[in-house]
């Protein structure tokens, strides 16, 4: 089980140039790329809340801008995306040895089907979950339990990869074992802190890690 941003796709590039030009159109200041390694992974509401000036942090100004970058990174959304280096040979490797792909991500939902669909229909993912208003956004673990059942795979059989603290407690509440990679949006103190249980950093490190696992 995969997140999405940051572990499978670099969207950083794409994510910061759809909220500066939304904050630029509305007279406030738009931030440096780097800024958003640390607004991003909590869902496009809080993405919002979090690019605003501090001052300018109410429900209404929140929702405007959330709406407002939505429809900008929907036409977006694909000018610099890409998969990170190592992340193909990966699911070639996942996929040869008939390992089950899931992907739950707190991009909302509507995005991650259309990046999914794009940049990784090469490979069966055979749930592809982002946030969606009548489930909880990680690290509530109702999504990972959502897959399980459609996989008819115990929680604790799964592996989750992620990037984020917010990854690495999903899957501690979950009962996955919390892979951390560091490739991503966060660094590795905040994953280990949040509970990883093993760091990589390059995509291929988890087949070597599944080989030796595996019974």
């Amino acid at each position: 089980m995969f997140d999405l941003d940051g572990t499978l796709l670099d969207t950083l590039e794409d994510l910061a140039a759809s909220m500066n030009r939304v904050l630029e159109s509305n007279r406030f200041p738009p931030h440096p790329v780097n800024c958003y390694l640390h607004f991003i992974g909590d869902g496009a509401r809080m993405l919002a809340q979090r690019a605003l000036p501090e001052k300018e942090r109410n429900e209404s100004q929140i929702n405007k801008i959330h709406r407002a970058f939505e429809n900008d990174y929907r036409d977006n959304l694909g000018f610099h995306t890409s998969l990170y280096q190592g992340i193909e040979e990966m699911l070639d490797q996942l996929t040869k040895r008939r390992l089950k792909l899931s992907i739950l991500s707190n991009k909302p939902n509507e995005f991650t089907l259309i990046t999914t669909r794009y940049f990784l229909s090469k490979w069966n993912f055979e749930c592809v979950f982002g946030q969606r208003e009548e489930v909880p956004k990680k690290p509530n673990p109702e999504g990972i339990f959502e897959i399980a059942e459609h996989l008819k795979v115990p929680s604790e059989q799964m592996v989750y990869l992620g990037d984020s603290g917010v990854d690495m407690q999903t899957a501690r509440a979950g009962g996955c074992y919390a892979m951390g990679v560091t490739w991503g949006f966060r660094e590795s103190k905040e994953l280990l802190d949040s509970g990883a249980e093993q760091l990589i950093s390059q995509p291929i490190e988890l087949i070597s890690w599944i080989d030796s696992n595996r019974s």
